[in-house]
């Protein structure tokens, strides 16, 4: 099977500011894999628990509630356990709880936050994931927060990606109207909630993410393979 090139469209405007996703945009999820495969004896069991903890936060936010995400996700790991009927100990919620603030970047991340930062744009996050009160932020451990002048997440609010009010959080916190910002996330969902605000947006294809080709919705204003190509077509859009 041939695999289609990532493809471009012209942004709407071109942006100053781009706001980046954290989880599987900047660092790279599947070193949680191991975890997986030992409890359940499959490492995929990753891509189940990941999307079911995306779903629950989505539904937290539509009916109400709240957690923080950390405490979703230990709880979406036991709920899974349940499901495939593997006892989940307290040493796995604690392997979990440091597989999240380590993972690793993907390799291109540093080198690509480098030349967008070096191209006069101002980079900042936007995640789900809370604040560490009791030691480093994944950013942080990945060698990553000083690429950004804001680290935003969504606790203040508490509400959860993709809610209009996040995204407008981060226009409020860094004295930006929407059309001065671009989503940059791994995720279509992510990306949606950002253009129903007035964001434009660039879609990251990495593995297991794809556009979401549907007649009717809209599509992202670029899409690259890694930050690396973002940067590229960043500057060919606006040269």
């Amino acid at each position: 099977m041939l695999m289609r090139e990532p493809t471009t469209m012209q942004p709407r405007a071109a942006p100053s500011v781009l706001v980046f996703d954290v989880n599987e945009t900047l660092l790279d999820i599947e070193s949680l894999a191991p975890l997986f495969g030992e409890l359940f004896g499959e490492a995929r069991v990753l891509r189940e628990w990941y999307a079911q903890l995306v779903t629950y936060s989505m539904t937290l936010t539509m009916t109400d509630h709240y957690v923080d995400f950390s405490a979703l996700a230990l709880g979406v790991l036991r709920m899974l356990g349940d499901i495939h009927r593997v006892a989940v100990t307290n040493e796995d919620l604690h392997r979990l709880t440091t597989g999240l603030l380590t993972m690793p970047a993907h390799p291109d991340v540093s080198e690509g936050l480098g030349i967008l930062r070096d191209n006069g744009l101002r980079l900042v996050t936007l995640t789900n994931s809370p604040p560490s009160p009791h030691g480093p932020t994944a950013l942080e451990n990945a060698g990553l927060a000083g690429f950004f002048e804001h680290r935003l997440n969504v606790d203040s609010r508490r509400a959860f990606k993709p809610s209009p009010v996040v995204y407008r959080h981060v226009c409020e916190q860094i004295d930006a109207s929407p059309t001065d910002c671009m989503m940059v996330a791994a995720h279509v969902w992510d990306d949606l909630g950002a253009q129903h605000v007035g964001f434009s947006t660039a879609l990251i294809t990495r593995p297991g993410n794809a556009p979401l080709p549907v007649d009717g919705l809209p599509q992202p204003d670029l899409v690259a393979r890694d930050l690396l190509q973002l940067a590229e077509r960043l500057s060919a859009s606006t040269s």
